[in-house]
């Protein structure tokens, strides 16, 4: 059994905010370096609605898919499939995909708590490889930072 990641973090803005920035404004916090496609990243891209891609959008047009999104419940929740194995390809197999749900709370008009769990590993090829490298990277919490600082600045 792989075991679980999970992340948390308190952002300084309001719960709309926060979920705005987290979904649609995705590609302007996510990290460039963290990619799978061939190409350099240009986007990253979430579909605001259930069945909508999670996907990267290369430099050269070219796309690849990270997973799908299962739940879009604005702006409380957000549940997307992670279709990448411990390889860091895209495995279109839904029955290997891991879950990642994030959640929003409001903490005051203008502050949120953004927790992110990501579970199912062992569903993964290779989930362990996965659960190594996003712990040895920082994990989701240093992910969370970025994504906090771009939704502070926004909410300024």
């Amino acid at each position: 059994m792989v075991p679980d990641l999970n992340g948390k973090v308190t952002v300084a803005a309001s719960i709309q905010r926060a979920f705005d920035v987290f979904t649609a404004s995705f590609g302007t916090w996510w990290p460039s370096d963290y990619h799978i496609g061939n190409a350099d990243i240009a986007a990253a891209i979430i579909e605001p609605k259930v069945g909508g891609r999670w996907f990267e959008r290369g430099v050269d047009g070219s796309e690849c898919d990270w997973g799908k999104v299962l739940e879009w419940e604005p702006p409380h929740r957000l549940v997307v499939t992670w279709q990448i194995n411990g390889e860091w390809k895209y495995d279109p197999d839904p029955e290997h995909a891991s879950e990642i749900e994030v959640r929003f709370t409001a903490d005051g008009p203008a502050q949120t708590i953004v927790e992110l769990e990501h579970r199912h590993l062992d569903r993964l090829v290779l989930g362990q490889a996965i659960h190594d490298g996003i712990n040895g990277g920082g994990g989701w919490g240093a992910l969370l930072e970025v994504f906090a600082t771009a939704a502070t600045k926004e909410a300024s």
